[in-house]
């Protein structure tokens, strides 16, 4: 098998997933804070709901294949296939009625991502890639996604959700990141991936991210000829600090301002 067999199932999960969580958007449902640290996680029935329905559909069609989800955890994650999700990615974006939020999809063969989407189910966008090629489809059209080349950091454009998610030592080092660009933004969760695989912005930078907010963007950012790390430089596979590029020059001096 190969990540293309599969391309049509990720279409029906993110089909079922978006149909799921559509009728909670922009309407008064209720939101649950799974912090157990004092801040605020939120969890809707919405996420609960479309992970169930993916986890479903995905035990009915590969019954040996195993799942990764953020709501409801792991069953089978040593299978040789494994599907990774993260039903709503940006929540906090979700229940202030704003579209930056997405499905994240991975699959994965033997804990390595072979193919990913960011499925936004309200502007009806989908964002994939394997690795080798990306693609998008959505009221644009269908189009090959490609990052753009950004060879200077004082031209690039940088998002990050929010500096106020990081520690204050990473806020630091990310202020000096902050001040050498263009321009920065807030508040894009996974949809920043995909606009920089898209050629729109040329930096991400992020902290605290766990496995399943990053798996299904790896094949994404790499299959549109980007670059994605840990602030070490390290695979980005287990999450925590993140730096993805669209171009290795302006990756280079982001890492060097981060851990300078």
């Amino acid at each position: 098998m190969t990540a293309i067999d599969f391309a049509a199932f990720v279409d029906e999960l993110a089909a079922i997933s978006g149909e799921t969580i559509r009728p909670f958007f922009r309407s008064a449902l209720g939101v649950e804070n799974k912090s157990r640290s004092g801040g605020f996680d939120p969890v809707t029935a919405a996420d609960r709901a479309a992970e169930a329905a993916m986890r479903t559909l995905i035990k009915r069609t590969f019954p040996e294949h195993g799942v990764i989800g953020e709501e409801f955890g792991a069953d089978r994650p040593d299978a040789e296939y494994v599907w990774v999700l993260d039903p709503i990615d940006g929540t906090k974006s979700f229940i202030c009625g704003m579209p930056a939020w997405g499905t994240l999809i991975a699959l994965t063969r033997h804990g390595e991502p072979i193919y990913g989407m960011m499925h936004q189910p309200f502007t009806r966008e989908q964002f994939s890639g394997d690795c080798h090629g990306a693609r998008y489809r959505g009221p644009a059209g269908d189009r090959i996604l490609q990052a753009r080349a950004c060879a200077s950091i004082k031209d690039a454009v940088l998002c990050t959700t929010s500096p106020l998610l990081m520690n204050d030592a990473d806020r630091a080092r990310f202020g000096q990141v902050e001040k050498s660009v263009r321009l920065s933004r807030y508040g894009g969760d996974c949809y920043a991936y995909c606009v920089l695989a898209a050629g729109h912005v040329d930096l991400v930078i992020e902290t605290e991210l766990k496995p399943h907010d990053v798996l299904p963007l790896i094949p994404i950012i790499e299959g549109a000829g980007g670059i994605i790390t840990t602030w070490d430089n390290g695979r980005p596979h287990q999450g925590g600090r993140i730096v993805a590029a669209g171009d290795k020059a302006v990756h280079a001096q982001a890492m060097a301002l981060l851990n300078g």
